[in-house]
């Protein structure tokens, strides 16, 4: 089977408090787009509804950074976001077939919610546009990391606006994504995302890693952790821990984090803040 995934389409990280993540990224030299409310629909075919959440995106051109937000306790809850932690949550693949890459997961054996609609408003420089999206979760029972999903843009034009593109750190896209798994999950899940990106996986001392085009994906051990991310918690036996960030210059991004009052750790191409500091996502900064 072959289809497109061929990027990362975007990273979620959740909260109760969207006043204080956006306000922690700004500080981190990003520029956000204006808070939106989310449409969405429960099963395929379904009309979008409001839903409890809203979002402010930090936008590169391609792949992007959601910043999202249980916004009204009260309001229906269709994609389920109320029983998800706070934190770095979902990780989302860019295709241009949603329904093509449905059913070759199906045939591959995941089990996928089927494609969804998800809509809302957003303000353009002509005026208020409807973004339009498609998107399949892979089924959450089987992926404790987080919510895996592969999104479709039908309006990707009111999505990544040129005013909003440009980030005073330098930002330019999502490179890798950091995936812990349990010691005796490690397999499995290598497993899942080699048949999800239909690549294979190599070693990289303790990391495993696959690569798709614009996709890479590095996977550890739980027990590997204090050695590939020294000093930072372990936040669950699987989890989504850590993103890198392209950058246009290192030494203005770490200075523009580092003015903000926030620490970071020297890496061999950047440097790192902490899942503490960053709503529960490790943030790699590297010019590549």
């Amino acid at each position: 089977m072959t289809y497109s995934i061929n990027a990362f389409h975007h990273t979620g990280i959740l909260t109760r408090d969207l006043d204080g993540l956006e306000r922690t990224y700004r500080s981190f030299g990003f520029t956000a787009s204006p808070r939106s409310r989310h449409l969405l629909s429960e099963r395929p075919g379904e009309p979008p509804q409001p839903g409890c959440t809203a979002n402010a995106c930090l936008l590169f051109g391609g792949s992007y950074i959601e910043l999202l937000g249980i916004v009204d306790e009260s309001a229906p809850d269709p994609w389920r976001t109320k029983s998800m932690a706070d934190g770095f949550q979902i990780l989302n693949f860019d295709t241009d077939n949603a329904e093509g890459v449905d059913r070759a997961l199906t045939a591959a054996g995941l089990r996928t919610s089927g494609v969804l609609d998800l809509e809302r408003e957003v303000d353009t420089a002509e005026g208020t546009r409807t973004m339009r999206a498609r998107s399949l979760h892979i089924d959450p029972r089987t992926t404790v990391e987080g919510y895996i999903g592969i999104a479709q843009h039908l309006t990707r034009e009111y999505v990544h606006q040129p005013r909003y593109l440009d980030h005073p750190n330098g930002a330019r896209g999502i490179v890798t994504v950091l995936i812990v798994a349990a010691d005796d999950q490690l397999d499995a899940v290598v497993e899942r995302y080699r048949r999800v990106l239909e690549t294979d996986s190599s070693p990289e001392g303790p990391r495993t890693v696959l690569e798709r085009k614009g996709v890479r994906l590095e996977l550890i051990r739980a027990s590997d952790v204090p050695d590939v991310l020294p000093g930072e918690p372990l936040l669950a036996q699987s989890y989504l821990a850590a993103m890198t960030i392209q950058v246009d210059d290192v030494n203005r991004a770490r200075g523009i984090v580092e003015s903000a009052g926030t620490e970071t750790r020297s890496t061999s191409d950047g440097f790192f803040v902490s899942a503490r500091d960053a709503y529960g996502a490790g943030l790699y900064f590297a010019a590549r």
